[in-house]
């Protein structure tokens, strides 16, 4: 059975999917706000010891945030993208690994609920959402980081006369809790055309590497991931080949530089309250270290980037409400903005505290390190610059060749 296909392109304004279910918030805010309290205590462990515990992922999955904005009968909470920002947030503030079991777990749910069929959705969504299992995207390759289009990943037909497998051969790297995962979302190509499939971890052919040590996001289970001819029910297969690229990962993306831009905006804020109350509270001979001029244009510069990136991840928040396929340019200029305040402002707060800013235990430091990879994930900022200058530019040259709406003053919820 091939997947019933929406009637527009990832950027059009439909799927043919109900919108999700609405939902009263304030009771998965507060588990939140408890994770990120719980979090904020353990997290710089959790950073030295390379791993976010098992125990701490059954007690996310037991929260019920995981896929939350899954329509309920799926399994999720029917979350607004503005609640669910907020809560990636408040936790991302405290630990970016945390986040990041979120974010992948949200981006493989998105992909399917989007291009999965109806059996592919039943099957695995309200076991994403209850976390049953726990979902990696497994992307990324050695010659293909940025450019996803390079993968060399192969899906191919089994040979078996009733075709119903299908073998995935390849390595992956970097993927976010590969090393734990039950299941990878897999992009690869298939007969030539870009693909994407559901492989189960447990089956013969799949071999995962840890990695540990790396520069930041230590706590989430990063491995790199081998693929030797393992073989998997066609039914997997999640989309026609040719949209594995562009709609199935295209979707997946967008739905983590989503979180992952509200996660940045909560290590920015995070930051900027760690070096304000170091310097409010430190004094060096005699004076307040709050009272230098230079200090004080550290956290205003700070504080204005991370009350930017919030207003912009805000502006995607809205925009994604509309439905499936709004708001994508509005979400890649608020991970771009977020990503840029969470390593400015981290950095600029580790300068504030000083020798504090270097303690294992700092958040700051830790949110230094972390937001360095936030500017390469989901796409590298200088990636998202080009992208978001051709919107300029063909926006804007439309309008001044006639080819185009003329362009006026931008209202609210307008995209770019």
């Amino acid at each position: 059975m091939q997947p019933r296909l929406p009637e527009s392109a990832p950027d059009g304004a439909t799927t043919g999917l109900p919108p999700a279910d609405p939902v009263h918030p304030v009771d998965l805010s507060r588990v939140a706000a408890d994770l990120a309290a719980d979090a904020h205590d353990h997290a710089f462990r959790w950073d030295q010891d390379g791993g976010l515990p098992d125990s701490v992922r059954r007690e996310v999955a037991a929260s019920g945030l995981l896929a939350a904005d899954l329509p309920r009968r799926y399994g999720g909470a029917g979350l607004d993208p503005l609640t669910l920002g907020e809560i990636t947030a408040r936790i991302g503030g405290e630990c970016s690994a945390l986040r990041g079991l979120l974010t992948v777990q949200g981006m493989v749910a998105a992909a399917l609920l989007r291009w999965g069929t109806e059996a592919q959705r039943a099957d695995w969504l309200p076991r994403l959402a209850a976390g049953e299992l726990t979902a990696g995207f497994a992307a990324t390759e050695q010659g293909a980081g940025s450019a996803l289009g390079s993968v060399e990943t192969r899906i191919e037909a089994s040979g078996r006369p009733d075709h119903q497998e299908l073998v995935v051969s390849g390595r992956k790297r970097w993927v976010t809790f590969g090393a734990v995962a039950d299941v990878f979302l897999v992009l690869g190509t298939y007969e030539g055309k870009p693909a994407a499939v559901l492989v189960d971890a447990d089956r013969a052919g799949v071999e995962r590497e840890p990695v540990n040590g790396q520069l930041g996001m230590r706590g989430a289970r990063i491995a790199h991931l081998s693929f030797d001819h393992v073989r998997v029910p066609r039914r997997q297969l999640v989309a026609p080949p040719g949209l594995g690229l562009s709609h199935v990962a295209g979707t997946a993306l967008d739905h983590g530089r989503f979180t992952v831009a509200w996660g940045c905006v909560g290590m920015a804020e995070a930051c900027v309250e760690d070096a304000a109350t170091h310097a409010a509270v430190r004094r060096q001979g005699g004076i307040p270290l709050g009272d230098h001029q230079l200090v004080r244009s550290l956290l205003a510069r700070a504080a204005v980037d991370a009350a930017g990136a919030r207003e912009l991840s805000r502006r995607a928040a809205e925009a994604r409400a509309l439905g499936p396929g709004h708001g994508v340019a509005e979400t890649l200029m608020a991970k771009y903005a977020a990503a840029s305040a969470a390593a400015t402002g981290s950095r600029d707060a580790v300068q504030v505290l000083g020798s504090a800013g270097c303690a294992p235990d700092s958040r700051a430091g830790r949110h230094f390190r972390d937001a360095k990879v936030m500017e390469i994930i989901e796409g590298a900022q200088q990636v998202s610059e080009l992208h978001i200058a051709e919107r300029l530019l063909r926006r804007f040259g439309d309008a001044a060749r006639g080819t185009g709406p003329a362009v006026g003053l931008r209202l609210p919820g307008e995209s770019l």
